[in-house]
């Protein structure tokens, strides 16, 4: 697999997170950005909403092109899934998901495919990542450990899942061959 070129481009709070060394990642966490483009998803990940000026961000961004964005290291954690951040990276693939209207009833179909770009890309992110973090042995969806339900935004009498990334049409049966990761999924 030819090397893949990883463009860093840190947050500007990324010294305020908490470090980590290589030996404690155990898990890949793959989420879709549900926003429109990656420019978008930056404005997001630089927004800091926590006391200590961090916020919420993946590690690394794959645009629909296939292009990799670094925004965290690894040996940083960041804040992209609830309960899961200290063992984990987050991986961010550019995809509207349920964009503008997450929790609305009538939205909550993902339709936008995943680019074959995209795919290829985040098969040599995660053989690099394999390389560089010994202990990395297991995948899975944002929706996998967020199961939490939210009211909806349209009928708060109604509940719609928090998390729907990456989603139905997220292609696991290309990504998990090979890659020698476990799928996981929180505890019901």
């Amino acid at each position: 697999m030819p090397m893949l070129t990883v463009h860093d481009q840190p947050l500007p709070y990324v010294a305020k997170l908490p470090e980590r060394p290589a030996d404690a990642v155990t898990l890949v966490v793959i989420h879709c950005t549900e926003l429109p483009d990656l420019a978008t998803a930056r404005e997001y990940g630089e927004k800091a909403l926590y006391e200590n000026g961090t916020g919420n961000s993946g590690h690394y961004y794959i645009d629909r092109d296939g292009a990799v964005y670094r925004y965290v290291p690894g040996t940083r954690i960041a804040n992209h899934v609830r309960g899961y951040n200290p063992p984990s990276i987050g991986i961010e693939l550019v995809n509207r998901g349920r964009y503008p209207n997450w929790f609305d009833t009538r939205q909550q179909t993902m339709t936008e495919p995943y680019t074959a770009a995209q795919i290829a890309a985040l098969r040599a992110l995660l053989a690099q990542l394999r390389s560089e973090f010994p202990n990395l042995h297991e995948i899975a969806g944002h929706e996998d450990l967020d199961t939490a339900r939210v009211p909806a935004s349209d009928d708060p009498s109604r509940e719609v899942s928090r998390k729907l990334d990456p989603g139905p049409l997220f292609p696991w049966n290309d990504v998990l061959p090979g890659s020698g990761l476990t799928r996981i999924r929180a505890n019901h």
